[in-house]
């Protein structure tokens, strides 16, 4: 298992579709597995495969405070069934767009069908944190980051701040 590198907006990369995962193969179970090292690493709650550049339909979760036993979720292929109409609002933050928060509303229940890391389907009805990161990381397989449910002012301001981070993590000091 590996580590790999999360991109960061700005980056095509991360506005692209991802592609349906046919069955789950052990390279997808290995990708998994790779992503869930990832996260954890970042100390992040939730990764999309896109945002390691692979553009599959696959999303890793784990929403366990820490000083909770590690409770990883596998999410291949999920497709939102239903959503509530009741919002509720948190703070989010991704690793794909680092050190920057905000105020996000997003349905407070839902119901996902997906495939399991070994490719059994599933069905979830999520509240609360778990449903808010599901959407979240959902949205990257559809190229959307929680920027994009921000104004645009709120979202130009967030991508400057990351465009000169970027630039000044690129500079060579000799």
């Amino acid at each position: 298992m590996a580590v790999k590198q999360i991109l960061t907006e700005p980056n095509k990369v991360l506005r692209q579709i991802s592609k349906p995962v046919d069955k789950v193969t052990k390279q997808d179970q290995i990708l998994m597995d790779d992503m869930l090292d990832t996260m954890y690493h970042a100390n992040g709650i939730g990764l999309a495969a896109i945002q390691i550049g692979i553009p599959k339909r696959i999303i890793v979760m784990d929403i366990a405070k820490k000083d909770e036993k590690k409770n990883p979720m596998y999410f291949v292929n999920p497709i939102i069934k239903n959503k509530n109409n009741d919002l509720s609002t948190y703070e989010e933050g991704c690793l794909s767009v680092p050190d920057q928060f905000a105020e996000v509303d997003r349905p407070s229940t839902c119901e996902v069908e997906y495939l399991d890391y070994n490719g059994e389907k599933k069905i979830l009805k999520a509240t609360g944190l778990l449903a808010t990161c599901i959407q979240h990381e959902m949205d990257h397989l559809e190229g959307i980051l929680f920027i994009d449910h921000l104004s645009k002012l709120k979202k130009s301001m967030i991508i400057k701040k990351l465009s000169k981070q970027k630039k000044s993590s690129e500079a060579v000091i000799i």
